[in-house]
Parts: structure tokens; C-alpha cells; sequence
């Protein structure tokens, strides 16, 4: 249940706020306060020096996980956990270990905040489909579809949308993504983008998707290669 009450608890934006009650039925709520947090400091965890772009480039993707950029986060976030939130380590990964120290904060903070709406502190990492559905529970309405053209359309403004370049999914066109936010630059833009299963969306937001918003239109040409689900690797 995502009461308001209990959404009021957390100092968050009411999606992540909902991503984070909807962990409690997954059993993943370290995995998403972990999400939450590092989604909080604005996309400000990798860095690319221009003398350095090919190194930068080459440890992110390193850090690249199936299904999408959340996934990542959550990785190079467990990653600099195991370094014990070593210093070094963020250099040698070109990643801004002040972004990484305010996401530690942040979800030392949230961590507090579950207690406080009794939400049990579970891990469960393999639980890929459970952590992306809490996704979905929050950010539903960020959701587009994969078109014929090779762009993407979002579902409630039926606007033409990209994935980021600096995306995980960038080469691999999902035919369902979520999305965190829309940056406008020479094009619009979805900035951390998750592949999703659509049907997920009419079981966390059946106010807002029926079964007719999801019908797969695949008799519709697609692009070559395009919008095949990930295997978990």
C-alpha cells in the first residue's frame, strides 16, 4: 500500500518514495534505498576528462549491468561498498567520489526512514525483475515504447524521445523502457533508462495503463535487431 502517510515519511520525490514502499513487497529494500540515493545526486557519479575520455568511457562500461542503467548505479554503488568507500578506487574509476559520499548520506538517511515505516531492511540482489518492478511502481508514467523508426515514443505525451548516449541500453533498443528524467539537448533525451516488461505496468499502476495502452503491436516492423529483451547475463 503506498499511503500517503507513509510516503510523506521520506524526503524524496513522491516516485521514489513509491518505488521505495513498493520494495517492501519484493523484498529488495536495500537495493532500491540504494537506487534512490544514488539517483539523487543528479547524474553526477561518473566524470569523463577530455584527456582522458577513452579510460572513462572504457570503466563505464565496466560498470554496465543488463536491463539498464539502475542496475549500474547499483553495481558501481555495492562496488565502492566493497572497496570500503575507498577514495583511490573513485579516481581509478573516474567516478566523483563527493557524489558518491552524498549518496552514502542519503541512504544512511533512508535507511533510518524504513525503520521509521516499518519497512524490513532485505536484501535480495538477484531479484533483477522484482527491483525493476519497483521501479515501474514509482516512475510508471516516465514509460515509452520502442517505434518502427528506431526512436521512442513516451506513452503519456506521445512525444519522440532517445536514449541517452552515455545509457547502458544506448545500443540496445528494449522495446519497454522507464526513464528517470527527459534532458533536452540537440535532441530530447531519456537520461537513466531501465527495460522493463509492460505488463508489470497494468499490475502496479492499473489505474493508469489497461490492457489496450500495452498491446504489442509487433506486426509492425521493427528496426533490425531492435527490441529484443536482454538475457540476464
Amino acid at each position: 500500500e503506498y499511503g500517503g502517510r507513509r510516503m510523506a515519511e521520506f524526503p524524496l520525490d513522491p516516485q521514489l518514495s513509491r518505488m521505495l514502499l513498493a520494495s517492501e513487497n519484493e523484498n529488495c529494500s536495500e537495493e532500491i534505498i540504494t537506487i534512490c540515493s544514488m539517483l539523487s545526486v543528479n547524474n553526477a557519479i561518473f566524470y569523463r576528462p577530455k584527456d582522458k575520455f577513452v579510460h572513462a568511457d572504457h570503466a563505464r562500461v565496466n560498470f554496465f549491468r543488463p536491463f539498464g542503467d539502475h542496475l549500474t548505479l547499483l553495481n558501481v554503488y555495492n562496488q565502492w561498498v566493497e572497496t570500503n568507500y575507498s577514495t583511490v578506487w573513485c579516481f581509478e574509476n573516474f567516478i566523483q567520489y563527493r557524489s558518491m559520499k552524498r549518496a552514502r548520506d542519503i541512504r544512511d538517511q533512508l535507511l533510518g526512514l524504513l525503520e521509521r515505516v516499518e519497512i524490513e531492511p532485505q536484501s535480495d540482489p538477484s531479484n533483477v525483475d522484482g527491483i525493476r518492478k519497483c521501479i515501474a511502481a514509482g516512475f510508471f508514467y516516465h514509460t515509452a515504447k520502442l517505434q518502427a523508426s528506431g526512436t521512442y515514443r513516451t506513452i503519456k505525451h506521445n512525444q519522440t524521445v532517445q536514449i541517452h548516449p552515455s545509457s547502458s541500453l544506448f545500443q540496445t533498443a528494449p522495446k519497454w523502457v522507464i526513464y528517470h528524467e527527459l534532458v533536452f539537448t540537440t535532441k530530447e533525451f531519456m537520461r537513466q533508462v531501465i527495460e522493463i516488461n509492460p505488463e508489470w505496468l497494468l499490475e502496479v499502476a492499473p489505474h493508469y495503463y489497461k490492457q489496450k495502452d500495452i498491446e504489442d503491436s509487433s506486426k509492425r516492423k521493427m528496426p533490425k535487431g531492435a527490441g529484443k529483451a536482454q538475457i540476464n547475463r
